[in-house]
């Protein structure tokens, strides 16, 4: 008894998603507006020409087969057909290059969105989903969307307006033959809606499946030596076979309903085709006398038959393009719930600069917890001054890391507030180097110009000496051209965090933020990250760091001790 009400639960959550997500299409549908009706006016252009065509065509042989004019006196005529084929390819190419360049507005603004989210969520947040899937997210997710707006969406306007205008031509020409046409057209768009229905959920899970296996699949290469360790490179093996099986059935699904799509419209539009052509023969063959069928002429009758296809083409190609639609739907729902994630909500928040304390930054009854019954930091209030060098220490867990991220702006306080030099966390340049230093698949140089894009060589060759990797940098034929991956590559942990660190000095930021700088570094590597990190305390930049490292507690001018949710001096 308690299923059906869990199963109309269901259906209404479903349908508000699909109606949030059809309101977050128009949106991005009103904000290029221009570009979707210079779209339908170059496919009305077009089907004016075809129409045009259509009625030279027919004239030119009524004229060459009733009437036996000469070839020479129908150049007129012919010279008219190739302006119509050539302003109907006009047309079309038009049509085509205006909705590449809204698909293209349209995408940009999309991954601007989902950009601007990941900011304001911060590096944390946006940490506990996998990488794979937000991949899938900027690339696939996002590109889903360009056939709903290069095609699907004018074609719906011109799916109407076209097929109107043939209408009225052939009930000019014979209203028996347009009754025919008028009441065979409500039949493709009413299949394709009910064929529609199915195909919307299909593709919403196949886009939650694919991006499930993009997340497992990524996170398991990564792994793949620690599952090797301890021997579960089967079970991995397993789970992934298992959920790309699942991933084929819902994509043959989809391909199914495809496919039985195209074959419904194409019977009923060459059913209504077909009719039409029995009743023009027969009406040409004097066997019909009823309406207007005894005035049927060559002309007139094959001008029908010609336009027949063309008045169900944009409806069939509507049809084609209606699985472009649901793949927008089930890629927008996706993309619409990770806007509709929570963020830290001060990221988005402004403070003016220069304000009270913008020479220290300030904490007060500040208070962080992930789980409601331990709190990792409480009611905490600290002042730190300019140009201070802070280390943090105590024991795992005890709050140094989260500490460090509420500085950078990574994660809101749930109580209480934070003013860096008179602004909101996160709303100025900063350093910040993590347990692991981050690279990119490039050069040295590469690396560094991500913070610093216009750095000049020798600044960039000056940074690099300043974190201890001059020697190294000597021994590089190709010096800081020198290629490195994402991993590090052609380098040790140590040289890679240092490379990491260059960064700092490159951009000369005020602030610079630490998590465990010597962490898993050997002797040597450590004794470069602390002079490096000794000249920038004596250039006068404000350095905070955790770490349990002696010689690092030595440079700081206050230890303070995290534990226990409280922060006090050492």
């Amino acid at each position: 008894m308690a299923e059906p009400p869990a199963e109309g639960g269901g259906d209404s959550r479903s349908a508000t998603r699909q109606k949030a997500v059809r309101q977050w299409l128009s949106e991005l549908a009103r904000g290029n507006r221009l570009w979707i009706q210079g779209t339908v006016a170059a496919g009305i252009v077009a089907g004016i020409a075809t129409i045009i065509q259509m009625v030279f065509l027919a004239r030119i042989i009524h004229l060459g087969i009733i009437d036996e004019v000469p070839i020479a006196e129908l150049t007129s005529l012919f010279l008219g057909l190739i302006l119509a084929i050539v302003f109907r390819a006009i047309g079309q190419g038009f049509q085509t290059r205006l909705a590449a360049r809204c698909s293209e507005q349209v995408r940009r603004h999309a991954r601007r969105q989902l950009n601007k989210h990941w900011r304001a969520t911060g590096p944390v947040a946006l940490g506990q989903s996998s990488a794979g899937t937000l991949a899938r997210e900027w690339i696939d997710h996002v590109e889903a969307l360009h056939g709903y707006f290069a095609r699907f969406l004018p074609q719906m306007a011109l799916s109407v307006i076209v097929p109107l205008l043939i209408l009225v031509l052939v009930f000019w020409l014979d209203w028996l033959a347009g009754i025919f046409l008028l009441l065979s057209a409500p039949l493709i768009p009413l299949f394709m809606a009910l064929v529609g229905m199915g195909a919307e959920k299909l593709n919403q899970q196949h886009f939650e499946i694919i991006s499930r296996l993009s997340g497992q699949f990524l996170d398991k290469v990564r792994g793949l030596t620690t599952l090797q360790l301890f021997g579960q490179t089967a079970g991995a093996t397993e789970l992934i076979r298992l959920r790309s099986d699942s991933y084929r059935r819902i994509t043959m699904k989809t391909l199914r309903v495809a496919f039985l799509s195209s074959a419904v419209l194409e019977f009923f539009a060459s059913v209504a085709i077909a009719v039409l052509a029995i009743y023009i023969g027969f009406g040409l063959l004097g066997y019909i006398s009823y309406g207007p069928a005894d005035q049927l002429t060559l002309f007139s009758g094959l001008l029908i038959l010609l336009l027949a296809p063309e008045f169900f083409q944009p409806l069939r190609t509507l049809s084609q393009h209606y699985h472009d639609r649901a793949a927008a739907m089930g890629a927008g729902a996706e993309i619409l719930a990770r806007l509709s994630s929570p963020v830290q909500s001060h990221r988005t928040s402004t403070s003016a600069p220069g304000a009270i304390g913008s020479d220290v930054i300030e904490l007060s009854s500040v208070s962080k917890a992930f789980r409601s019954d331990q709190q990792v930091l409480r009611d905490l209030s600290l002042v730190i001054g300019k140009g201070e060098v802070i280390a943090l220490t105590g024991p795992s867990g005890g709050g140094k890391s989260t500490l460090l991220h509420l500085l950078a702006g990574f994660l809101a306080p749930d109580n209480g507030t934070i003013q860096v030099f008179g602004q909101v966390p996160g709303s100025f340049r900063f350093g910040w180097l993590g347990q692991k230093g981050f690279l990119v698949q490039g050069t040295w140089a590469d690396n560094l110009r991500l913070t610093t894009p216009d750095a000049s060589d020798i600044a960039i060759e000056t940074a690099l000496r300043n974190v201890g990797l001059g020697p190294l940098l000597d021994s590089r034929k190709e010096g800081i051209h020198s290629a490195v991956s994402e991993e590090g590559q052609g380098l040790s942990g140590g040289q890679a965090r240092r490379l990491s660190l260059a960064r700092t000095f490159l951009a000369d930021y005020d602030l610079i933020l630490l998590d465990e700088p010597t962490a898993g570094l050997d002797i040597d590597s450590e004794v470069f990250v602390l002079e490096a990190l000794h000249k920038l305390a004596v250039a006068g930049k404000t350095l905070i760091f955790s770490t349990h490292h002696h010689a690092l507690l030595t440079l700081a001018n206050r230890v303070l001790l995290v534990s226990g949710g409280e922060v006090r001096d050492a």
